[in-house]
């Protein structure tokens, strides 16, 4: 009885060992790159951009963000605020702003019951508004690091550049819900980033993306993902975004910072939204996305089965500690690169929970009615 136990636990351990090799791969080739990526050699041509930015209700966010990306240092641009059905005074506020700054164009959406729509119109009546080839997109929740963010985040289109994938990160604030989602979205940027360093660009983030105006009306815009509420970002990369026409930006002053979600509530909302595109990535990317969190959660499992039977215990707890010191210091060097301080204190704790949470919201969105037409 003794040996078949022994067996048992010897087959748990290799598998054990096998998790962890998955682990370090992702931290090592993946994620480790964001760090070693070297900034590309850009050629400053400056070509004409049209930025977009869809806006519902966002009058406070207008008032406070707008003016760091209309005063942007940029010789050639137009800002294109589409206003979506709004019902507080963002009209006012886009009024004032037209008479200070002349390279403002405003495009209005007026509420029709008859015909309710997602973010993705709004985006299509900013891109058909726009006179550039180039565009950039961001929210209007979101203010740039710096009057830099324009001339980085565009520099990189050359003959044979479609996307450029740009940081989005969050402003920092109190509470353990602020350092999950500061956590979260660093998670996130260092699988689309290392990923597309790596060729193989699966999903940019709104609130900084870049990419040709001719690209997206060649490739039928939105049609092919139009009936789902989000992927006005992510899905638009996986369908058109290959190795070779993508770049990658996170110089900090290209940055941009978010208002986060400040109540659980919404938070969750927001997740589930971000979340219904998954199912229609490539396989391939569907594949590596899954094998992360799916070999995090078998390797903490099989951590303390084996450490309950004391099998192998030293060697356990080298490949656990190897594994967190991996993590550690790709970690500290990615949060350094793309400004992010803090979030060490709660790592093992994130790490271990966060493919939890999003399973279970992930499962709740299959069982939830599709609200097609939520906005954001």
């Amino acid at each position: 009885m003794a040996d078949h136990t022994n067996i048992i636990l010897l087959v748990v351990f290799c598998i054990f060992i096998s998790a962890a090799a998955i682990q370090l791969f992702y931290y090592l080739f993946f994620y480790l790159s964001v760090y070693l990526k070297k900034p590309s050699e850009t050629k400053n041509t400056r070509q004409p951009v049209s930025v977009i930015i869809c806006a519902r209700n966002e009058a406070e966010n207008l008032q406070n963000f707008l003016p760091s990306i209309l005063e942007q240092d940029y010789p050639d641009y137009e800002v294109i605020v589409v206003n979506d059905c709004s019902e507080d005074n963002s009209y006012d506020i886009l009024g004032k702003f037209l008479i200070q700054y002349p390279h403002l164009r405003i495009s209005t959406v007026n509420k029709d019951p008859k015909f309710t729509h997602d973010k993705k119109f709004a985006q299509f009546i900013g891109i058909k508004a726009a006179k550039n080839e180039i565009l950039l997109f961001t929210d209007a929740d979101c203010k740039p690091e710096s009057d830099k963010w324009l001339e980085g985040m565009t520099s990189h289109f050359d003959e044979g550049t479609n996307f450029v994938l740009g940081y989005g990160g969050y402003f920092r604030g109190k509470g353990l819900l602020n350092k999950y989602i500061l956590y979260d979205s660093l998670i996130i940027a260092m699988q689309y980033l290392g990923m597309a360093i790596r060729g193989i660009p699966y999903m940019g983030v709104g609130r900084n993306l870049a990419y040709r105006r001719s690209v997206f009306f060649s490739n039928k815009g939105f049609g092919s993902h139009n009936h789902i509420r989000s992927g006005d970002d992510d899905l638009l990369v996986n369908t058109i975004a290959t190795g070779d026409n993508t770049r990658v930006e996170f110089r900090p002053e290209t940055h941009t910072r978010s208002v986060p979600c400040s109540d659980m509530n919404g938070w969750i909302a927001q997740k589930k939204r971000h979340l219904t595109t998954a199912p229609y990535y490539k396989f391939r990317d569907k594949f590596l996305l899954i094998t992360e969190p799916l070999t995090r959660i078998l390797f903490y499992i099989l951590f303390i089965i084996l450490l309950s039977f004391t099998f192998l215990w030293p060697w356990v707890l080298t490949v656990f500690m190897l594994r967190l010191i991996t993590q550690i210091i790709v970690l500290s060097f990615v949060r350094e690169k793309l400004n992010e301080p803090g979030m060490l204190g709660y790592l093992l704790f994130f790490d271990i929970f966060s493919p939890l949470i999003n399973s279970i919201i992930f499962l709740s969105n299959s069982r939830s009615k599709s609200d097609k037409n939520k906005w954001k």
